[in-house]
């Protein structure tokens, strides 16, 4: 495993490169699916926002069982070109700040970090280090410049399921099917804002069919966050290293 081991907690599971078929024009959505997509849209584009998530992901052993790691998660977003994630979990702690010219990633446990040029804005900036690390992390669809495309650029249908109650508050259950054989599962409040509740994105196609489970509290998007907020100041004991060479496809890395 590298020092930074592959970003802990921000890796779902190693992307998959199957071949796709060309992606629909508009996929083929219910309207009660349609209208929570459009409510949600308008909560992720606020100018800032901050949240939190308990996330879980599945990685099969050196005997091909299935094994389970758990994180938990703090977002602060001030669009368009500010983003930090603080990342504990399992397998450690991880930070990445970025401060509208350059990514910075950082493992306190391991004292160790590194810092790669990203200018363009949190899209562009995530899917810069995602790339490099040849990972998946299906919460970066919340962060593109209309997260309603980027849920559903790979989509080709959805519909809600029903209605279930999360922490006391009804939420409509929404099912969207994917291409590559990935399906999404995403719960958001039944009311004007649509607030995300839960997001399961399940990978048939990949040996194990491995999950990402993330459950969101604390949303905010009245709050004001300083540049400070997203400056990274390496501690005078880190050390700066390289991040790994990106994998060619169906490459498979040590998770």
């Amino acid at each position: 495993m590298s020092a930074l081991g592959a970003l802990a907690g921000l890796v779902a599971v190693q992307s998959a490169h199957a071949q796709e078929p060309p992606l629909p024009v508009r996929p083929a959505l219910s309207e009660d699916a349609d209208a929570a997509l459009a409510a949600l849209n308008k909560t992720l584009s606020a100018p800032e926002l901050s949240f939190a998530a308990r996330t879980s992901r599945v990685y099969l052993g050196e005997s091909g069982q299935p094994l389970h790691i758990f994180h938990t998660m703090k977002v602060l977003v001030r669009r368009p070109d500010r983003l930090k994630i603080q990342v504990t979990g399992d397998d450690g702690s991880n930070d990445l700040v970025y401060d509208g010219k350059t990514v910075s990633l950082f493992s306190p446990d391991r004292k160790v970090y590194s810092v790669m040029a990203a200018p363009g804005g949190i899209p562009a900036a995530l899917n810069e280090v995602l790339n490099k690390l040849n990972i998946d992390f299906p919460l970066v669809n919340f962060f593109g410049v209309s997260p309603e495309q980027s849920l559903l650029r790979k989509v080709v249908a959805g519909w809600q399921v029903g209605t279930a109650t999360i922490d006391g508050v009804e939420c409509r259950h929404l099912f969207f099917q994917q291409m590559a054989g990935t399906e999404m599962e995403l719960w958001v409040e039944n009311n004007h804002a649509a607030i995300p509740r839960r997001l399961i994105v399940t990978y048939r196609l990949l040996p194990g069919q491995p999950r990402f489970v993330a459950e969101f509290t604390n949303w905010d998007s009245q709050g004001r966050f300083a540049n400070a907020e997203f400056a990274f100041q390496p501690p005078a004991d880190a050390k700066q290293v390289e991040l790994p060479p990106a994998a060619a496809p169906g490459q498979q890395r040590n998770q």
